[in-house]
C-alpha cells in the first residue's frame, strides 16, 4: 500500500498533542516563580523581541527574585543586538551581560519553522539543501554558539540554568507521522547538543543545568499558519507559556539536566 504523506493538519495536531497538560498531573503551572535560584537573579534572553521571548523577558522583569534581565535581539539597540549567524555579535552580548557578575539564567528563545519561500516539508520529495542548512543554522548552530559563550559565564556557587526553546517534534522516539524533515532534524540536533553540553557542564558547574524546553503551541508567528488545525484549548498565549516555562525551570534540579521538558513539567523522550 502506498504511504500517504502526513497532512499539515495531522502534523499540527502532532506538534500540539502534548501541549495540554495530562489530566492526571493537574493544570499547567501559572506562578512562574524563581524561588530555587539565588537572588537577585541575573538573566539573559536571546530572541527577546519575539512573541515568546518578549513574554519571557516581561515575566522575568516582574519577578521579585530577579535583579537584572538583559534582552538580546536582532532588532535591539547596541550592545544587545545580535544575529545567530554572527558569533562575534553573540560573544559581545554575553560579555556585556556578564561584565558585572555571573549569569543565573540564560534562555535562547529563537527558532524557525517557516519563512518564505521555506515551508515545512510533507515528503522527502520537497527537501532542499537550502532549507536544511537554513533551519540547522537557526535552530541548532546558532543556539550552540550561544551556549559556547554563555555556559562558562553561569554561576558556579548556586543553581544556574541554560535553556533553549526546542520542540516535541524534535523527539525521535515520539515521531509518529514523519514530515517536517528540516525542522524535526534541526530540533533533534539541538536536543543532542544540549545533552552533550549538560554532560560537560557538570564537570565545571556542578549546580548548573542545561535543558531544552517545549513551550506548547503558542500564539506567535511561528505557529500562525497551523493554528486552525488545533483542537480547542491547545493554543496558549505567550504570557501563559512563559509563566509555565519559568515555573518548570524553578522546579528542575541538576538530576534533570540534559533533557527536554514540556511546559507542563513532563519530560519528553529524546
Amino acid at each position: 500500500m502506498k504511504k500517504v504523506s502526513p497532512s499539515r493538519t495531522e502534523l499540527a495536531k502532532e506538534a500540539a498533542s502534548a501541549s495540554a497538560p495530562d489530566a492526571a498531573s493537574g493544570p499547567a503551572p501559572t506562578l512562574g516563580s524563581l524561588a530555587s535560584f539565588q537572588a537577585p537573579l541575573r538573566a539573559l534572553i536571546f530572541g527577546a523581541s519575539g512573541g515568546l521571548g518578549a513574554a519571557l523577558t516581561e515575566h522575568l522583569r516582574a519577578q521579585p527574585e530577579v535583579g537584572e534581565v538583559f534582552g538580546a535581539a536582532r532588532s535591539a539597540e547596541e550592545p544587545w543586538r545580535f544575529t545567530l549567524e554572527d558569533e562575534a555579535s553573540i560573544a559581545k552580548v554575553v560579555a556585556n551581560a556578564s561584565a558585572n557578575g555571573p549569569l543565573d539564567l540564560v534562555i535562547v528563545a529563537t527558532g524557525l519553522l517557516h519563512a518564505a519561500p521555506l515551508r515545512p516539508e510533507k515528503t522527502w520529495r520537497q527537501l532542499s539543501g537550502e532549507a536544511l542548512m537554513t533551519l540547522f543554522q537557526v535552530n541548532a548552530v546558532g543556539p550552540a554558539l550561544i551556549a559556547k559563550h554563555c555556559l562558562p559565564q553561569l554561576r558556579r556557587d548556586a543553581k544556574a540554568v541554560f535553556a533553549a526553546i526546542s520542540a516535541r517534534v524534535g523527539s525521535i522516539e515520539d515521531n509518529r507521522l514523519g514530515g517536517w524533515h528540516s525542522y524535526r532534524a534541526s530540533k533533534a540536533a539541538l536536543n543532542m547538543l544540549l545533552r552533550n553540553f549538560a554532560i560537560e557542564l557538570k564537570l565545571s558547574h556542578p549546580q548548573a543545568l542545561c535543558v531544552g524546553l517545549h513551550p506548547g503551541t503558542v500564539d506567535t508567528a511561528l505557529s500562525a499558519p497551523f493554528q486552525s488545525a488545533l483542537p480547542p484549548g491547545q493554543l496558549q498565549t505567550p504570557q501563559a507559556s512563559a509563566a509555565a516555562l519559568i515555573e518548570v525551570l524553578d522546579r528542575l534540579s541538576v538530576e534533570d539536566s540534559g533533557r527536554l521538558w514540556a511546559y507542563d513539567g513532563q519530560p519528553i523522550p529524546s
